[in-house]
């Protein structure tokens, strides 16, 4: 399992959960385990743990762990309730979200996650869902396309990569990753070329795994299933996930304003422990380079 994935911001994440010996406390983004095996060493016999992961990688990871505390969940968190219910737990003390995508997962050729090796362009989290990066690049409208990689990527020549995509595909279709990045080379900055393919894969990623879709939930989930007390402690990786984390914990909500009541008292779930974005120090920079664009963001539920 040290292999699979470098837990990032370890010991913030384990200060900020403030873990109780005795406590309930969730994983929702298993990997590799190494945020569940640090809070598992924090609990008592009396303690508990139960951990979310949609991927058969990370079940694979998780069957490892040997200790009575800790239930394995092969679910997308955004069913977080629901499991919770179906396993008797009807309040915790504190959840636990790393949003990235574990190193496993991008080193992985065959996934189609990563931009160097060739590969079915697949990027799916779950395969056993039905859509692949390779029915959005072939199937997807120009419109679609255009919003996809200028929201979820960030790419700033997205209505023109888009308009290249669609050109593309109708004298051949995208088979794999390389098929894709042939074409991207043509529209990538130059020394910049990298970045330009990896916000476009993060943009298919992100669409093919519904991440924001199911982040929305999550989040809407999990202050209603947190105790008063209880810690939310959420770590992302790029500004979109952090806005919606950010609005969530201020506002109650991923859109709009904060909602108040009849007496104009503002409705809002949880409160801020830290203010300012807690991110990783130089020495963890320097160990873990994948580290360098995670925020950490801890609530607690009021």
């Amino acid at each position: 399992m040290a292999d699979y994935h470098v837990p990032v911001m370890l010991q913030e994440c384990i200060e900020g959960l403030a873990i109780k010996p005795e406590g309930i406390y969730v994983d929702v983004t298993f990997g590799g385990g190494g945020h569940s095996i640090e809070i598992l060493k924090h609990l008592s016999a009396a303690g508990r743990l139960l951990s979310f992961d949609q991927d058969d990688d990370a079940k694979e990871n998780a069957s490892n762990i040997e200790n009575r505390s800790f239930t394995f969940i092969q679910a997308n968190f955004r069913h977080l309730r629901r499991y919770l219910k179906l396993y008797g737990v009807g309040k915790v003390d504190g959840i636990l979200a790393d949003l990235g995508v574990s190193s496993h997962q991008i080193d992985e050729v065959s996934r189609g996650f990563s931009i160097r090796g060739d590969a079915d362009l697949d990027m799916r989290m779950d395969r056993g869902v039905d859509i692949t990066a390779q029915d959005v690049v072939n199937d997807y409208s120009e419109k679609d396309l255009h919003r996809i990689l200028g929201i979820y990527g960030e790419v700033k020549n997205a209505k023109t990569l888009a308009g290249a995509i669609v050109s593309e595909r109708f004298a051949k279709p995208f088979r794999s990753t390389f098929d894709l990045i042939d074409l991207l080379k043509k529209y990538a900055p130059r020394g910049r070329e990298n970045k330009y393919y990896a916000q476009v894969f993060q943009a298919l990623r992100i669409e093919v795994n519904d991440e924001m879709g199911a982040l929305e939930d999550f989040l809407n989930q999990a202050s209603e299933m947190l105790n008063t007390g209880g810690k939310l402690v959420v770590m992302s990786y790029h500004s979109l996930e952090d806005r919606m984390v950010k609005n969530f914990i201020n506002k109650g909500k991923i859109f709009g304003d904060v909602e108040k009541d009849f007496f104009g008292n503002e409705i809002k779930p949880l409160k801020a422990i830290n203010r300012k974005l807690i991110q990783p120090n130089q020495q963890e920079l320097k160990a873990n380079s994948r580290s360098r664009s995670a925020k950490l963001r801890i609530a607690e539920r009021i």
